[in-house]
This record gives C-alpha cells, structure tokens and sequence, in this order.
C-alpha cells in the first residue's frame, strides 16, 4: 500500500491506495498553518503506518527540488501565510519514517494523468491546474521538466486581451497567466466566481484567450503530445472548446499538432490526478529505494 498527499494552498487530500493505484480511504482538510495541518496528515497515515511502504507528495509551492540542498522538501518562498521556510518533509520523516517522493501538486497531477489518464502510453505530458492559482508541469521521457527549480510556467506572461481593461491579480507580474485567468482574477474583474457566471457570458472569450496563449506557448517551447488543462475553472464545459478554438487562431497552422480534440483536453482522472499521482510517485520511489 502506498500513501498520497496533494498540498494545496487551500486544502490538503491524504489517500492510502494499493499498486493498482485504487483509493482505499481518503480524507480532505483545510490548509491552514503548519503545525496544525501536517499533525492532520500524520494523524491520518499513523493507523496505516504498519502497511504504508511510501509516499507521494505533490506541493504548493515554490518548493525545494533538490536532493542535495540543505533545504531540500521545504516549502520556500511562498506567499501563503505562515508556510514560508516550513520543513515539510522533515516534519513528516519523524513520525512517517518510509521513503516520500517530493515535487510540485501540479506535476503530481500530470504524473497521474501519465500513468492512468489522457497521458498513458504517451513520452511527453503537459498539465496545467487553473484554480485559485495556476501552475503547470510538463513530463518528457518519464521525467519531469526541471533546471535550478521547478518551472513556474502559470507566471508566463500573456497579451492583454483587446476586450480587457483589468490590470491583473499577481503582485509580482499583474498581466502573467495566473494574475489574469486564475480564479481570483475573475471573481475580482467580474464580481462573481467563475461557477456563477453562465456558459454564454462574453468573459469567457478572454478566458479562452488566456489560456489559448498559454498553449501555444508551451506547444512552440514543448512540443508535447498531449495539453492537460485541470483545475476549477476547467470545469465551465464550454471554455475547453472555445481555448482550442482560439489556439488553432493563434497558432495559423505553423506547426502540424495532433487533433485538437485530442491535444487539448481536461483530466481524465478528473479530481484524482493529484491523488493517483501522488500514490504512484510513492510506488516508483519505493521501488528504487
């Protein structure tokens, strides 16, 4: 049996599952400050502590990546309160002492889309979450895209929509992806959370727009088989259509890609990618431990 951890900045989701990546139990709980959030997660594994042989954990971020830092499985620089600096994986190994796999929520999920959804059987996967902020992840050759750190790539920076006067939500970049087509970038343009708005409102053109942007980008810079866009805004059914719609606008036909309708896609898994990413992050660790 392996455990799964999908760190949120707004909630965190524990699961057990086994090597068939089948969820035994699950538990959901409000991110709040260290202490109190990660003495959730210990509670929760210490009754399958005995059975447990590794875990996957899958971060808000940034985060430290690299093994040989001395602030490897921190949480670093992060904006959320009371996180920055936080220990993460040295608080888990006092209580928790199997092998845990470390990387971003975000490239949690596309590792879970790559073993069990859209990406199976695929080289390369991309996979952005579009929430309350936006991050992506790209998998090349069963390994993760990564240099000094893990790729930021929700702070790309996109043109301002033409129908768009809004000066975005992000303190550091304001038009970047996350600070204008994130959830909180629509809620504070439109007064209303995305879920509230109907399927024809004209916002969702410049969502599209957005987001559009955002694959064409990493499709010039990737070159992936497959574009996975997750997250709460995602679920509008009609936004996929219209960014697909858009990108094949932006991008005039000059790269050949694969049918849209299979390039550009929504999870899969659909909430689970995280979860099953994550339990099978902690499968791969264990058998190279």
């Amino acid at each position: 049996m392996y455990g799964s951890i999908e760190a949120g900045g707004t909630k965190f989701v524990c699961a057990v599952g086994d090597e068939d990546f089948s969820i035994i139990e699950r538990v959901s709980f409000p991110t709040t400050y260290p202490a109190e959030t990660l003495a959730n997660v210990v509670e929760f594994f210490s009754k399958y502590q005995k059975v447990i042989q590794s875990i996957g954990v899958g971060s808000f971020g940034p985060i430290d990546i690299h093994p040989e830092s001395k602030t490897y499985g921190y949480v670093t620089s992060t904006p959320k309160k009371g996180w920055a600096q936080t220990d993460f994986i040295g608080y888990l190994k006092q209580d928790l002492p199997v092998p845990i796999a470390w990387t971003t929520d975000v490239n949690a999920a596309c590792f879970g889309e790559y073993v069990a959804g859209h990406g199976l059987g695929m080289t390369s996967v991309a996979y952005y979450t579009v929430g309350t902020g936006i991050g992506g992840g790209v998998i090349q050759s069963g390994k993760f895209v990564e240099g000094f750190s893990h790729p930021e790539m929700g702070h790309m920076l996109i043109h301002r929509n033409s129908e768009d006067s809004f000066e975005g939500v992000c303190p550091f970049h304001h038009n970047c992806l996350e600070g204008m087509a994130a959830g909180p970038a629509i809620e504070k343009r439109i007064g209303k959370k995305g879920q509230e708005l109907a399927p024809e409102d004209s916002f969702w053109e410049i969502e599209a727009d957005y987001l559009a942007q955002c694959a064409y980008n990493t499709t010039l810079m990737f070159s992936p088989e497959i574009i996975i866009f997750g997250g709460g805004v995602m679920k509008q059914p009609q936004l996929i259509k219209k960014v697909r719609e858009r990108f094949a606008e932006l991008l005039n036909d000059y790269v050949k890609t694969p049918s849209l309708e299979e390039y550009l896609v929504t999870p899969k898994l659909e909430d689970n990618a995280g979860v099953i990413g994550g339990l099978a992050l902690a499968k791969e660790i264990e058998l190279h431990s």
